[in-house]
């Protein structure tokens, strides 16, 4: 059998015939065992009748309230991780006054929190808290807290986990570097900061990018008086490239004021992003004493850098509450986390500087932000040509009762494979997130696998969330 790698270079100039936007889309996808979701149209050659629909977060239950006397109605920026079977959360307890404080919380399900006394930071004479971390504790007012766990074998064991932090030098901020050993005992891991040409008055992202091998921030900036986001990149968390703006496309210029960035667990490769859109030319409909508001987008990046805004409506609205409906009442945190086998969590701010502020859960159906989406009418949708490795097309997917799916296979001119034609595939409805196409001869795609195809979808009152070649 040819290599994927091979496939794709040989028929990098491939040319079907009788396919819209083909000199466009000529090129063989790699997509070997990947999970594919369809938060762009990257992988569309033809498509008629069905659309990409976006779909937002239910707002579930709330995981953390302010309750202790160093939290303040400015409690802010959470992070979230899933951490050897415990979830974890890190949060700006106060900004009203210094010093500025992080506060920590777990919990066994991603739903029910608790913070936990821990005996590391004083407050009032007392130890006895939830926190890890005190901007009196380093030079400069190190503050704002962006944590991960450094997954590289060969990381010190007492650097494992790393934060950028918000530090003041020479009377402007910059990006400072704090590690631990286990994301609780922190420490400046150098005086200087490592980032200096931004506007970090923000949440500043950084984390270790598994899919490039490198670490990435992602940090504010104001290009001609918009807020815009910068990304830069290091080997060793010390040394860093220059930052550059990323690259919005036709995207509009938007002040975006934080960005939540964070690859999706499932897809690594794929960096999906949640900013704050800030509106500051906008008043509050209820009054308040700041003018503008915000609400939340969706982007994501294939490289890291090139983001796609294929959807400019809002992922999160201030919705009814009027309390969120102030420039920065909203806020979604650092982190996407699995709680449950069909769902994935992401941690909202809600009535920022209210004596209500909240973090609270939003869920999403596990791949379910964006679907291919078919109404009652149907439609179909092809893919350009694409690579695969293994042996069983896998759906994640939903109809109505009276929807359904069907799926060809194609070589990559677009002509059916033997067996594999619509005609012959078992018509599927339901609900599944791993539902195994099978046609009338069988479901084994092992024959093909490596070389070239299409995949004609089929669908009608339907949406495909997400697909996948495995082996069984």
């Amino acid at each position: 059998m040819r290599s994927l790698l091979t496939v794709c270079v040989a028929l990098a100039t491939l040319n079907p015939a009788g396919v819209g936007k083909a000199e466009n889309r000529a090129e063989v996808y790699p997509l070997a065992s990947r999970i594919e979701l369809f938060t762009d149209d990257e992988l569309i050659e033809a498509i008629r009748g069905l659309r990409l629909q976006m779909h937002s977060p239910r707002l579930a239950e709330v995981a953390l309230r302010k309750d202790r006397p160093y939290e303040d109605s400015t409690l802010y920026d959470p992070v979230v991780m899933l951490d050897q079977g415990r979830y974890r959360l890190w949060y700006r307890t106060n900004f009203n006054r210094p010093p500025f404080y992080t506060g920590y919380a777990e919990s066994k399900d991603g739903v029910h929190w608790i913070k936990p006394d821990l005996g590391l930071v004083e407050f009032q004479g007392s130890k006895n808290n939830n926190l890890v971390w005190s901007s009196a504790l380093g030079e400069g007012n190190p503050r704002v807290l962006s944590i991960f766990k450094d997954p590289r074998p060969d990381c010190r064991a007492e650097e494992r986990y790393k934060a950028g932090c918000v530090v003041d030098t020479n009377g402007r901020a910059g990006l400072g570097a704090l590690v631990s050993p286990d994301g609780l005992r922190w420490r400046r891991l150098r005086k200087e900061p490592i980032l200096t040409d931004g506007a970090f008055d923000s949440h500043n992202i950084v984390f270790y990018d598994m899919a490039r091998e490198y670490y990435v921030a992602y940090y504010r900036d104001f290009d001609r008086g918009v807020r815009l986001v910068k990304r830069a990149t290091s080997k060793d968390f010390v040394h860093w490239s220059r930052g550059e703006y990323i690259d919005l496309g036709r995207g509009p210029r938007e002040h975006l004021y934080k960005n939540a960035a964070t690859p999706y667990y499932r897809r690594p490769d794929l960096i999906l992003m949640f900013p704050k859109r800030f509106l500051e030319e906008r008043a509050a409909p209820y009054g308040w004493q700041y003018p503008g508001l915000s609400d939340i987008v969706f982007m994501t990046s294939r490289d890291g850098f090139h983001f796609r805004r294929t959807f400019l409506e809002a992922l999160i609205r201030p919705g009814l509450d009027a309390r969120n409906w102030h420039e920065r009442a909203i806020e979604v945190g650092q982190g996407l986390v699995p709680t449950g086998s069909d769902e994935v969590s992401l941690y909202v701010v809600q009535n920022y500087r209210t004596d209500n502020v909240h973090i609270r859960r939003a869920v999403l159906r596990s791949d379910g932000f964006v679907s291919l989406h078919a109404d009652s009418l149907g439609g179909e949708m092809t893919t350009r040509p694409l690579a695969y490795l293994g042996s069983r097309l896998v759906l994640n997917y939903s109809t109505s009762a009276a929807g359904s799916i069907r799926v060809e296979i194609q070589d990559a001119s677009g002509k059916p494979l033997p067996g594999r034609d619509l005609a012959s595939c078992k018509e599927i409805y339901g609900d599944n997130l791993e539902r195994i196409v099978s046609w009338a001869s069988g479901s084994d795609l092992e024959k093909w696998s490596g070389r070239p195809i299409r995949l004609r979808f089929a669908m009608r009152d339907a949406d495909l969330f997400s697909f996948q070649f495995r082996n069984p």
